[in-house]
């Protein structure tokens, strides 16, 4: 496992994962939050790479991924960016995409790009775990950690993937897009309590989250909770003058999980 990520977990620490797409609002104000989300007491920080078809994204991030296209964000602008500044940030960074893009690139130039640039581990939710074997071995070799996904609908394959996942194991908390709920249920609830049963990685959950109060319930369930779309509201709302409401926000977010 990435030294980074299982420092994230060290002596039972429970994760904050907060996720912003790159390039929103521009380049500059990523490196900012970057800093920032670091600052704040990141344990794991997710990259999105913005992409023009994003299937398993709700609205939010879908416009973020369109504000960052249209600003010209590119992938070897978000690898100059963590080559930058992966010195100055003590948290684990993922990027996060879709296959498409890495396949466009070139899944060998993309994962050797990755860790010369520092990445811990790449998250890619439209590539299932079966067939993940093409991604895999060049990660590994690379020193990445290719984390998996689960979710209510994933149902017999819970199991197996918790078994043999590595890093840790993305539970998404809901069948659907991703984007803002109320409450978890209890179908969501035994889902992560079967992966935590079936297997020794952690285990953290994307609930779209947006108050203290659901960290404190999901942090006693999960080995850590990922915080999305409500990162990437504060900054459609505050544009270039957003890093200090998304501070705000981490900080209290990791308060709520130390509690």
């Amino acid at each position: 496992m990435s030294k980074r990520i299982a420092q994230a977990f060290a002596n039972g620490n429970k994760a904050f994962i907060p996720f912003i797409t790159g390039g929103d609002p521009n380049i500059a104000i990523t490196e900012k939050l970057l800093l920032t989300l670091d600052k704040a007491g990141a344990d794991i920080i997710e990259v999105g790479i913005p992409f023009s078809d994003p299937i398993a994204e709700g609205p939010v991030v879908e416009a973020a991924a369109e504000r960052a296209l249209k600003v010209g964000c590119t992938v070897d602008m978000l690898f100059d960016l963590i080559t930058r500044i992966r010195g100055d940030i003590k948290a684990a960074i993922l990027f996060m995409t879709y296959y498409n893009p890495v396949y466009a690139y070139g899944v060998g130039k993309f994962t050797t790009r990755a860790k010369a640039a520092g990445l811990d581990g790449l998250i890619v939710p439209d590539l299932p775990f079966e067939e993940r074997d093409e991604l895999l071995k060049p990660c590994h070799d690379n020193g990445l950690e290719l984390i998996s996904l689960i979710a209510p609908t994933s149902e017999s394959r819970i199991d197996n993937i918790a078994k043999y996942s590595r890093g840790f194991l993305y539970c998404v908390s809901s069948p659907g897009v991703t984007g803002e709920r109320d409450e978890i249920d209890l179908f969501s609830e035994n889902m992560i309590r079967r992966a935590k049963a079936a297997g020794d990685v952690p285990c953290c959950v994307d609930f779209g989250i947006e108050n203290a109060a659901q960290v404190k319930i999901l942090a006693k369930l999960a080995d850590g909770v990922i915080i999305g779309s409500a990162m990437v509201k504060l900054i459609e709302k505050y544009g270039e003058v957003s890093v200090q409401h998304v501070y705000a926000l981490a900080k209290e977010i990791k308060s709520a999980i130390l509690m």
